[in-house]
């Protein structure tokens, strides 16, 4: 029997996106990106990709079927034991499928997950949870702030895909926690562990067990500095969910938020409050939002924001004050700086607002980052009524997007955004006059339709 004959090469992989390349180049002929290209030494059987292909062609009669063949079912999804949670997965956990924890250290992705093992597990299904980062008394210690766990739930501390592939056929659990992806090693691949091979050699095999085992996978993957998910961005576009977990440490509240799902919306969002117990579901994330606001204080306005399906109030603060200096100084934190910029750009331009001279400083409250322009005119009127010094109606709601001729435009699900405003007690909402059509039969609040900025501006009088 002729035994397969190992080679060893060295090559260069794409931080960014996963590119091979036989030697270095500086700017990455995939993605563009500039100094991603780091050298890695890999090992290839030259028979096993001939075995491949055979084992592949001898199954060709059941890989190939018509697009009548094909019979559609919806995927049974098993709810997680937390609301916010099922939420941003789309209904539950999909069989079979393979998501992507990814966010911050300390951030709380640990502790959302082994919260979930612990009411499916005692919901009776089958779990193992395995850690390449904690030893199996730090993960104990851990679970006892949480609560009390079923037997269902299993631990095991191990890096070595090979041995967890061979535990998982036997024990056969429903749901697969990997914590955390970077740790996990593939031996055939000569590189260190959490180099871009061997994430993405590690990542292929846990798809295969879950699409081939019908087990359920969730990873864990840490973040680089720039925020995205350490190893190459391939890892991303395999997994079927990509979750990130966002907030900051220090602050109590942290938002679950889904960029992909092949089972659901993307953009959604979950809320939770971190609390010495674990993670807490906020229920309502607009009145959490709005928690001590200040009453009758200038450059404080109410918008709404849009993720996903759902509507979330948030309280936009502006403060506009003479700069000291030769060059204004402008900040903005949890919206875009440009967009400010922008907005002042045009108050000073159609309206006439000698903002040219002043600093301007921009907060959403509660550290939330909101990028939707549908928050525009909102922004306008903070900084209109910080500048003027006159405070808004409290019970007041503004939301639309700003041209840069000074007109308010449409925007997208107006009236489930006045319908969460009349639901926390606000009382006037002013929105765009494109939504007059999906308004007309809303009660129980007051609506002002604008056309462009200066028609806003009339509640804020010198």
């Amino acid at each position: 029997m002729a035994t397969a004959k190992k080679t060893t090469k060295t090559v260069f992989f794409c931080n960014e996106c996963g590119y091979e390349s036989p030697k270095w180049v500086g700017q990455c002929p995939a993605c563009r990106a500039w100094n991603t290209m780091v050298e890695e030494r890999v090992s290839a059987s030259s028979n096993a990709a001939a075995k491949s292909v055979k084992e592949a062609l001898n199954k060709g009669e059941s890989m190939v079927a018509s697009i009548s063949q094909i019979s559609l079912e919806e995927e049974s999804k098993t709810s997680t034991g937390i609301k916010e949670f099922d939420r941003v997965l789309g209904g539950g956990v999909v069989q079979g499928s393979l998501t992507l924890v990814g966010g911050d250290p300390g951030i709380g992705k640990s502790t959302l997950l082994l919260q979930t093992c612990r009411l499916m597990g005692n919901a009776g299904e089958k779990i193992l949870y395995v850690s390449g980062e904690e030893s199996l008394k730090q993960i104990k210690i851990r679970a006892l702030r949480i609560g009390d766990f079923s037997d269902n739930v299993e631990l095991m501390c191990e890096t070595n895909l090979s041995v967890i592939e061979e535990v998982i056929r036997a024990k056969k659990p429903k749901i697969v926690i990997i914590d955390s992806i970077q740790t996990m090693f593939v031996e055939e691949v000569t590189s260190a562990p959490g180099s871009v091979s061997q994430v993405r050699e590690s990542t292929g095999i846990l798809m295969r067990i879950a699409k081939g085992m019908d087990v359920s996978i969730f990873i864990v993957g840490h973040v680089t500095k720039e925020g995205t998910v350490a190893g190459p961005r391939v890892l991303e576009h395999m997994v079927d969910t990509v979750l990130y977990f966002e907030g900051d440490r220090h602050a109590s509240y942290r938002v679950l938020r889904g960029v992909k799902n092949r089972f659901g919306s993307t953009n959604e969002i979950g809320v939770f409050e971190m609390r010495n117990e674990g993670l807490a579901e906020v229920a309502n994330p607009s009145e959490f939002m709005l928690e001590g606001r200040p009453k009758d204080a200038s450059g404080c306005v109410v918008s709404c924001s849009m993720e996903g399906t759902r509507p979330i109030l948030i309280e936009i603060q502006a403060l506009v004050t003479r700069t000291n200096f030769g060059i204004p100084r402008r900040q903005a934190q949890g919206a875009d700086y440009n967009r400010l910029n922008l907005l002042m750009a045009v108050l000073e331009k159609r309206v006439g607002l000698a903002l040219g001279e002043c600093d301007a400083y921009l907060n959403i409250a509660g550290g939330i980052k909101v990028t939707e322009p549908a928050i525009d005119l909102g922004i306008v009127l903070a900084v209109v009524s910080s500048f003027r010094n006159k405070p808004l109606p409290s019970d007041l709601v503004a939301f639309g997007e700003v041209g840069l001729s000074g007109e308010v435009r449409s925007i997208s699900q107006i009236e489930g955004r006045v319908k969460e405003a009349a639901k926390l007690g606000f009382k006037t909402c002013v929105v765009p006059a494109t939504g007059k059509e999906s308004l007309k039969n809303m009660e129980g609040v007051k609506i002002i339709y604008v056309n462009s900025v200066a028609e806003a501006m009339d509640f804020i009088r010198e």
